[in-house]
């Protein structure tokens, strides 16, 4: 368990299973810019982040519900959480809004399961489905929070408080992931990552030159 001092932000899940370094250079280093990818999305979040509540039918609506978990450590925000009408006991429903596509990496489903697990935390209910509103299909997909997205989701919220206790920003590993990142030009992948390939080269050169030079000690013909 852990104490509401130590209790680390849920978006953060994203960031670190996208890149530890992005991670890193937000919640330990206080870094933090905007592209359009972060623009689109806060634009999206607008209706959802300003609360308030519907109800019709069966389903009860809240927006920007705040969330908490001791056992995960984690704190947030739900955009928003349906209420489904089951059985006469009102089952929590949670549904995150993204800005682009369904992805193959699990990040949005980690943050979305961590939700539900606060959720159930908080209201003593099994949460056990939710869902993922992508904008640019424009297109709910449904989430299972099954044993295995529950698994993957604990042991990324331990990973993330194990990186945040540690002050360490790891270095940067480029790839096309890392064009999209609005830490781009802060982070510098490409040129960092080259220095490193360097610095290597010149130490591995450095090491063969010692192995290579002849033994002041020793005279031809012994």
């Amino acid at each position: 368990m852990y104490t509401e001092e130590t209790l680390l932000p849920i978006s953060a899940l994203q960031h670190i299973i996208f890149c530890e370094r992005q991670c890193a250079l937000i919640h330990i280093e206080g870094i933090w810019t905007e592209n359009l990818f972060t623009a689109e999305g806060k634009i999206l979040h607008e209706r959802v982040d300003s609360g308030g509540a519907e109800s019709r039918k069966n389903i009860k609506t809240a927006y920007s519900v705040a969330l908490k978990s001791l056992s995960l450590g984690l704190t947030g925000k739900a955009d928003v959480v349906e209420y489904h009408k089951n059985i006469g006991k009102w089952i929590p429903f949670p549904v995150e809004y993204k800005r682009g596509r369904s992805k193959i990496a699990n990040c949005d489903r980690v943050q979305l399961c961590a939700q539900a697990m606060c959720l159930e935390e908080m209201t003593e209910t099994v949460v056990s489905e939710g869902a993922i509103f992508y904008a640019k299909p424009r297109r709910r997909e449904g989430i299972v929070f099954d044993e295995s997205l529950r698994h993957e989701t604990i042991e990324t919220a331990k990973r993330l408080h194990d990186l945040i206790n540690s002050g360490i920003t790891p270095l940067p590993q480029y790839n096309r992931r890392c064009e999209s990142c609005s830490l781009v030009e802060i982070c510098m992948p490409k040129r960092i990552s080259n220095r490193s390939s360097v610095k290597d080269y010149l130490e591995k050169a450095v090491n063969d030159i010692g192995h290579c030079a002849p033994n002041p000690a020793r005279r031809y013909g012994d």
